[in-house]
């Protein structure tokens, strides 16, 4: 996994697994790994999924990369706290999953909350199992 910081300044996790020997066949089925994480969590809360190719492919001026077949976001929150307004803005967290032939490509905005980072690096980490 590595940082980027995307549009010189977004941190975001993206990590690249390769769909030889990989037991996820599609976006769907990743997608339902991180909704059985969150629903085990005793803190998260899912919240939706949202399905950015087919929304992305309804639009008539639509920019999409000829190489993305799938491309999914679930969209879940650690909420816990509410200290102040301000910390709505960076609520609810999202995981993007992105299918092409021959990968999937996960991305996430960092955490702001180290704690929670280490779990949502740990749930994308574990897929290379």
């Amino acid at each position: 996994m590595k940082k980027i910081q995307l549009m010189d300044k977004y941190p975001v996790f993206t990590i690249t697994l390769h769909k030889e020997g990989f037991k996820h066949k599609n976006a769907d089925t990743v997608i339902t790994y991180f909704k059985e994480l969150i629903d085990k969590h005793p803190v998260a809360t899912y919240i939706a999924i949202f399905d950015h190719y087919t929304h992305t492919c309804s639009l008539e001026d639509r920019v999409l990369a000829d190489d993305i077949i799938d491309a999914k976001n679930i969209i879940f929150c650690f909420g816990k706290q509410l200290p102040n307004a301000q910390i709505l803005a960076v609520r609810p967290r999202s995981l993007g999953v992105c299918e092409f032939d021959d990968r999937f490509e996960i991305s996430f905005l960092e955490v702001p909350n180290e704690q929670l980072q280490t779990v949502v690096t740990q749930w994308v980490e574990a897929l290379k199992n």
